[in-house]
């Protein structure tokens, strides 16, 4: 069972004034709950412990992928190929972010793998800063809560420069070093999104600009803004299967930027390995015995209820639940459908005294770094609601 601590919940002008304006679902009702999980001590460190081993076996699995030329199976767009190898083969396409979702982990039961959003991870700002505003709305210990992901996020950005542990080599009184950050001007949250990257990485000591997508210019020179200042790095909240079918001249013209090392682009195009719901079949074949992942197959699994997932696709869309027969239970429509089947053992998610499941979400940039929740049904979609927690 899920045990939940009420809290005043911060009001709509006091969300905005911090830039959170996507506080109200289409519904009416509220996006952030007015309660907190309740986790043990020993419970977020098991959720620490899950994410960076599951880390370590996804580095392991891509590998093999890349190896074995495994593209194909994981729904990967040709386009992409070459350089998802090469942003692989070379440690300066550094990994910023992800997020882990997982089942279980609460009252006892065990944590499990539901899939890693690698490339594009939502509920960033949530989960960073708006469950700790809450704590400290409340008057509570703002220490109560796994939640180091400014810190840990700014720590991989020196990371680009120093290279794995060592970020106190980090000159931050070096002004060399310049990222430009997009996102659409279409979407406030991306862009909100984005600009708290953005936002990190100047405290981390970068020189950083933002350019929305459109106006950022690509060439043979590299990656520069509207005003023709080029960059080293640029980070884009644009994920990259959506840039290989939507975009693919620019798919080709990024795969010549890297390598001509003329810019490096964040995250790399190897996490779309990571982003393909098609590497929980790879992990599973490569770990059988992980406490952590769940059966999967590319065909259906036979005799047991399990999920059916496309390789890609977001906010539940396109997810059926079928039962141990064959019969459909239950299941999302939405824009994703022409992409590769992923059919994963069913787990079921904790749940609250009224019903309503949970699913952690757990932040990994170089190690894991703070959690928080979604509240919903038995598909998480875009009407789920964020919930934080707190350490008890």
């Amino acid at each position: 069972m899920v045990t939940l601590q009420k809290v005043t919940p911060l009001d709509d002008a006091t969300l905005e004034s911090l830039g959170f304006s996507w506080h109200t679902d289409s519904d009416g009702t509220k996006y952030v709950s007015d309660a907190l999980v309740t986790i043990l001590q020993e419970e977020a460190e098991a959720y620490y412990e899950a994410t960076n081993e599951l880390y370590d076996m996804y580095v392991e699995a891509a590998e093999y992928v890349i190896k074995n030329e495994l593209f194909f199976e994981l729904g990967i767009p040709f386009n992409l190929v070459d350089v998802i190898k090469k942003s692989w083969q070379n440690d300066v396409h550094w990994h910023v972010y992800g997020r882990f979702d997982l089942a279980g982990g609460i009252d006892g039961k065990a944590i499990k793998l539901i899939e890693f959003n690698a490339d594009t991870p939502t509920s960033l700002f949530e989960t960073a800063l708006l469950q700790w505003a809450i704590l400290k709305h409340n008057n509570m210990d703002e220490e109560k809560q796994f939640n180091n992901i400014y810190e840990a996020i700014g720590d991989n950005f020196k990371r680009l420069i120093t290279l794995f542990d060592d970020v106190d080599t980090f000159d931050e009184n070096y002004d060399g070093w310049k990222i430009l950050f997009s996102s659409t001007d279409a979407n406030e949250e991306e862009e909100v999104t984005t600009r708290l990257l953005q936002q990190i990485a100047t405290d981390a000591g970068f020189n950083t600009s933002f350019e929305y997508l459109q106006n950022v210019r690509f060439d043979e020179d590299g990656i520069a803004d509207a005003h023709d200042n080029t960059y080293e790095y640029w980070f884009k909240l644009f994920p990259w299967e959506e840039i290989a079918h939507d975009e693919p001249e620019l798919a080709t013209t990024l795969t010549n930027i890297i390598s001509n090392q003329k810019a490096i682009v964040l995250n790399p195009a190897y996490t779309l390995l990571f982003q393909s719901k098609g590497m929980l079949k790879i992990l599973s074949d490569l770990f059988p015995d992980s406490p952590y992942l769940l059966k999967t197959s590319f065909e259906p699994l036979k005799g047991i209820k399990q999920v059916e997932k496309t390789a890609f696709g977001r906010e539940g869309a396109n997810t059926k639940i079928i039962d141990s027969e064959g019969k459909v239970l239950l299941e999302k429509d939405g824009p994703y459908g022409n992409y590769k089947k992923v059919y994963q053992e069913y787990v079921e998610f904790p749940k609250d005294a009224k019903g309503a499941k949970y699913q952690a979400g757990v932040f990994f940039a170089y190690e894991a770094c703070g959690m928080s929740f979604r509240k919903g049904g038995e598909i998480m979609d875009n009407m789920s609601k964020f919930v934080g927690h707190v350490i008890v």
